[in-house]
């Protein structure tokens, strides 16, 4: 998360210096065409937030506002410097005479008030001293449509990550003036799915690059970030399993300094705190039209995306709601790359640059100009890989879905039929967490985007993962929509985690994709793979131990996936119970695993049925 939390620092607010040709003369075009000021805006509750607000120099027209708000500083700081403009800022909001907003979330950089992380929404505020991001937004658009000169009375608002956050907030304001909201790979439930847990599981390696410097007290808003330590070494594996336990990390590496650190340990299960900052419930009766986008290999937060816009059509169905997923890795559609391929696999187009052309820019433009456009796209708007091509839903899932399911059988096998009556059987394997699964077979210390598409043949090798594979696929299976793993299991002790992952494996002889770094015949393409803490397999808020030597069933949610397998392929499942560093190692036993000590970790026989009465199998939806 450090590499990705930091590239959208600047990615976001658009304003890290750039080599580039185009940079610099989106830099001139700016220094020529808007002046800059910089304003310190009043809250209802006192509190000003430092806001930079570029205005263009043309006065024959009134002009749309779009506002970026983040906690990642909206530097360069002084009227005097002008911010290099990246994104789709240079290639048409700028020059279409937009006013362009940064500002400073409260608490951080040159804003005052103090920090809190994905601060609560407060239902009934009663009075000024409640105040939230949605009040904080509701106060800055207000200010905005009435003191920025030669302004048309609509303002939209976007961000990516931290700030798509924030960008669902401003949907909560309810601001007249505020007409458009695009939430892009919005931090949304950092429990259940984004960022820092999965299904309960800790997120270690992206939690503790990412807080061992954004979660240091208040930053000089003139100096670069500081940082817990600098360096630790060129093999996060190594590091992370030396490391020890959580309380071991802790203590070692952050002591009591972080306080967000501090309140994720507090908290291990899904309680009041966690349910507080969880946005999806008061998604209700939206006034602005909301873009939701999402990338399909978002590390970070593909689950945000997804939710966001279910929960968008669930609880307001009456808003102008639409949903853009594509082949990206976080960010990817916001200015880095083009979108053409991620790591080894490739997507035929540049699917970043048609987003900006086809989606994002109309969206804007047909809400906040004067001379609104008709939208091109559809409600939903989802890349199917595999297939490679664009296309356009009313719904989520599609219409006309129906279910797939594929069971586990014997001799590694996946077949749509379940196990016969008479069929008996079961696998198992060692999952000892002094040797977790690594989540890479590459050596490194930060954690790559293109993992979520790695080549899995360095697991299917390995004593403590099951693999199961179907036959040659003798037609083309579009999955599309929700993936349920449905698994009946048998510990040896009294928790274990979950890993259960979707594989494209390639025919032997697959030449379409040419890379230098690894053969492409029999390549297996993750999919998707998600975790489940196993302790929470019937409640997030009230975990359960297992039973040693009892039957038991894990049945739970992967994030929605949008891919054709085709013709001549083959479908592979892989089970496991770690995914290291990516996520914590679980002791394998019911003990709190943020407190718990070394000597706490021991190994699990873990035992996955595959028979008539417990058929364990993977389901999805095709069209």
């Amino acid at each position: 998360m450090r590499f990705a939390r930091f590239f959208l620092l600047f990615l976001c607010l658009n304003v890290f210096h750039s080599l580039s040709a185009q940079n610099s003369q989106d830099s001139l075009y700016m220094r020529m065409h808007y002046t800059k000021e910089e304003k310190m805006i009043k809250m209802r509750d006192g509190i000003s937030l430092f806001t930079s607000v570029y205005i263009p120099t043309d006065l024959s027209k009134k002009h749309p506002i779009i506002m970026v708000r983040t906690p990642y500083s909206c530097r360069p700081y002084g009227v005097e410097k002008f911010a290099e403009l990246y994104n789709t800022y240079h290639k048409y909001y700028l020059r279409a005479g937009y006013i362009i907003v940064f500002q400073d979330v409260r608490g951080r950089f040159m804003s005052e008030g103090v920090f809190e992380d994905i601060r609560p929404f407060i239902t009934n505020k009663k009075s000024s001293k409640d105040i939230d991001e949605a009040s904080d937004t509701y106060d800055t658009v207000d200010w905005l449509a009435n003191n920025v000169k030669n302004n048309n009375g609509n303002v939209g608002i976007m961000g990516i990550s931290y700030p798509g956050f924030y960008a669902t907030m401003a949907a909560l304001s309810g601001h007249p003036a505020l007409k458009a909201v695009s939430p892009q790979a919005p931090v949304t439930d950092w429990f259940r799915g984004d960022d820092f847990h999965h299904n309960g599981a800790f997120a270690l390696m992206d939690a503790f690059n990412f807080y061992r410097s954004f979660g240091l007290p208040r930053p000089n808003p003139l100096k670069q970030y500081a940082s817990v330590k600098s360096k630790f070494s060129e093999d996060s594996y190594d590091f992370m399993l030396k490391a020890g336990a959580l309380s071991d990390i802790k203590k070692n590496y952050f002591g009591d300094s972080l306080q967000f650190m501090n309140d994720m340990y507090a908290h291990p299960d899904l309680d009041k705190f966690w349910a507080d900052r969880n946005p999806l419930p008061h998604l209700n009766d939206i006034k602005p039209a909301v873009m939701v986008v999402g990338g399909l290999f978002d590390a970070e937060d593909c689950y945000g995306a997804w939710n966001t816009f279910k929960t968008l059509e669930s609880q307001s169905s009456s808003s102008d709601n639409m949903l853009v997923m594509g082949p990206w890795y976080h960010g990817n559609w916001g200015g880095r790359g083009d979108g053409a391929s991620i790591g080894n696999v490739k997507f035929g187009q540049k699917t970043a640059e048609w987003y900006q052309n086809e989606m994002e820019i109309p969206f804007f433009k047909k809400y906040l100009e004067d001379s609104p456009n008709k939208m091109v796209g559809g409600k939903v708007n989802v890349f199917i890989t595999g297939e490679n091509n664009w296309h356009k839903f009313e719904t989520w899932p599609p219409s006309g879905s129906r279910p797939y399911k594929l069971y586990l059988t014997s001799e590694n096998g996946l077949s749509q039929n379940a196990a016969s009556d008479k069929a008996t059987g079961s696998d198992s394997y060692i999952s000892d967490p002094a040797h977790p699964v690594p989540y890479r077979s590459e050596i490194g210390w930060n954690r790559t985007r293109e993992y979520m598409l790695d080549d899995q043949r360095f697991t299917s090798q390995r004593s403590d993962v099951l693999t199961y594979q179907s036959d040659i696929l003798e037609e083309d299976v579009t999955a599309i929509g929700p993936v349920i793993a449905d698994l009946f299991v048998k510990l040896s002790t009294t928790d274990a985690d979950f890993v259960v992952k979707i594989i494209d494996v390639f025919p032997d002889d697959f030449k379409e994709y040419s890379s230098d770094k690894v053969p492409m015949g029999g390549y297996q393409m993750l999919v998707r793979g998600e975790i489940m803490r196993g302790r929470y397999r019937n409640s997030f808020s009230d975990p359960e131990g297992f039973k040693p030597g009892k039957d038991d069933r894990v049945k739970f949610n992967l994030p929605d996936i949008a891919h054709n397998f085709r013709k001549g392929h083959r479908i592979m499942v892989q089970i496991q119970s770690s995914w290291f560093p990516l996520f914590d190692r679980n002791p394998q036993q019911f003990v709190n695993i943020y407190t718990c000590k070394q000597s706490d970790f021991v190994k699990s026989k873990v035992e996955v049925f595959r028979d008539k009465v417990h058929p364990s199998s993977i389901e999805f939806l095709v069209k």
